[in-house]
């Protein structure tokens, strides 16, 4: 959520950013602008009535005392209490109104990021070399099952399209890629996480999903309560909400989480041909980093993730880029994204496998979490996030990039402590 002194004071500054995002929401702005001065004057209102019953609360006793008639002024204070409630309603709806129009605003791009949309992306730099085969190499869906890593037809019988079942060499390679990742974070000082897979309403709306992208995740239907649950769509989600409505001190900055989950997406199905196979599903398994920090912190809090995130894909030997994204394909709650994409030979294009964003005090401001400067006063966190790393896009670049003659598949050395000591992926016979 933006800060609403940020609006009042500077209305055409914020329209600008988000314009930014190829997005015009000036009428938007204008319209809390106009509310906020709507309930300022109602609070306005309503406080000169409350003084004024109190008033008259402590004037009905002493008229009492000395033997006055008090009908006419407790008939005028049942008026004005009427009037009161009245007037708190309209109020309570008029906040709930500017509470919503708050929550449909997206965070602001930073001043370096790019105007525009994924065209005006900007590749930052790469890593290694794109492989280049002496044989007709082949595509990660056919290499997977020649391989018995991966069966998608009974995928899709137990789990409908975008599902597929790991099996075997399979399993352990995706379970080496997990427990790799999670060694190097540890290594890095990082809290592990094991979060709860059903969130509350509240952890989405913090975390900057809902309202506006509610029906993008899958909602949970209990008939026994009326609590609204829904499937986490990343860790994110989870660890952002860790120290909602807590206020920490400035020397427990910066917190560092990683979590382990499967991501659920409802998005996910156009099945184009460059999303076949383990591409885009509706679940994937995905180590995710969040940092809470100061301001000051923050854009060093940045670099080390993206950081992070490169250097797993360094120690895999994967090709990869990372991409500064411009502001329109940032996601509606960060100020600021890079991408890390691994090459896929087959697709002759590069897919993302960890976005690493800055949402600065965006999330902090809708779960109210603050911390305490060294004067005492309160400010809010900035909160960060990035994958190291999704793993459905990792396991595809490694059989496709790392691929031999023989149709085997040469295991990146950092994993195969985690796979036994096994160096090769053979064809099953």
């Amino acid at each position: 959520m933006l800060d609403m002194k940020l609006i009042l004071n500077d209305t055409q500054a914020v329209k600008d950013a988000i314009h930014k995002r190829e997005m015009n929401l000036d009428d938007t702005v204008d319209a809390i602008v106009q509310l906020d001065a709507q309930r300022r004057e109602l609070i306005g209102n309503v406080e000169k009535m409350k003084a004024e019953r109190n008033a008259c609360s402590k004037k009905i006793p002493q008229m009492k005392k000395a033997g006055e008639d008090t009908t006419e002024l407790m008939a005028s204070m049942k008026k004005l209490a009427d009037t009161i409630k009245e007037q708190d309603a309209k109020l309570a709806s008029l906040q709930e109104e500017l509470q919503n129009l708050m929550y449909s605003l997206p965070n602001l791009p930073g001043d370096d990021v790019q105007a525009g949309g994924k065209e005006q992306n900007i590749p930052d730099h790469t890593f290694g070399e794109k492989p280049q085969f002496s044989f007709t190499p082949k595509n990660h869906v056919d290499l997977c099952e020649s391989l018995g890593l991966i069966d998608y037809e009974r995928g899709a019988k137990l789990g409908g399209n975008g599902a597929w079942i790991y099996r075997g060499m399979g399993s352990r390679l995706e379970w080496a890629l997990l427990n790799f990742f999670i060694s190097e974070h540890l290594a890095d000082g990082y809290e592990f996480i094991l979060p709860p897979h059903m969130l509350n309403w509240e952890c989405g709306t913090v975390a900057g999903q809902f309202p506006k992208f509610a029906e993008e995740v899958y909602h949970i239907a209990n008939p026994t309560s009326n609590d609204k649950k829904f499937i986490l769509p990343t860790a994110e989600t989870a660890l952002v909400n860790l120290h909602r409505g807590e206020i920490l001190s400035k020397d427990e900055l910066p917190k560092k989480y990683i979590a382990y989950t499967p991501c659920y997406r409802r998005e996910a199905g156009s099945y184009r041909a460059e999303e076949r196979g383990m591409i885009r599903g509706h679940q994937f398994n995905k180590v995710e980093m969040v940092q809470y920090t100061t301001a000051d912190g923050s854009e060093a809090a940045f670099q080390e993730l993206v950081g992070k995130a490169e250097r797993l894909v360094q120690k895999l030997g994967l090709h990869y880029r990372l991409s500064r994204l411009a502001a329109g394909d940032c996601s509606f709650s960060m100020s600021k994204t890079y991408d890390v994409e691994v090459w896929i030979p087959s697709m002759g294009i590069y897919k993302e496998v960890s976005s690493a964003s800055n949402a600065r005090d965006y999330q902090a401001r809708r779960g109210n979490i603050k911390y305490r400067d060294e004067d005492g006063k309160l400010q809010f966190v900035h909160t960060l996030n990035a994958s190291g790393l999704a793993t459905s896009r990792v396991l595809p670049a490694i059989v496709e990039q790392f691929q031999n003659a023989d149709g085997s598949v040469t295991v990146p050395e950092v994993l195969r402590p985690f796979m036994g000591g096994i160096s090769v992926l053979e064809p099953i016979k």
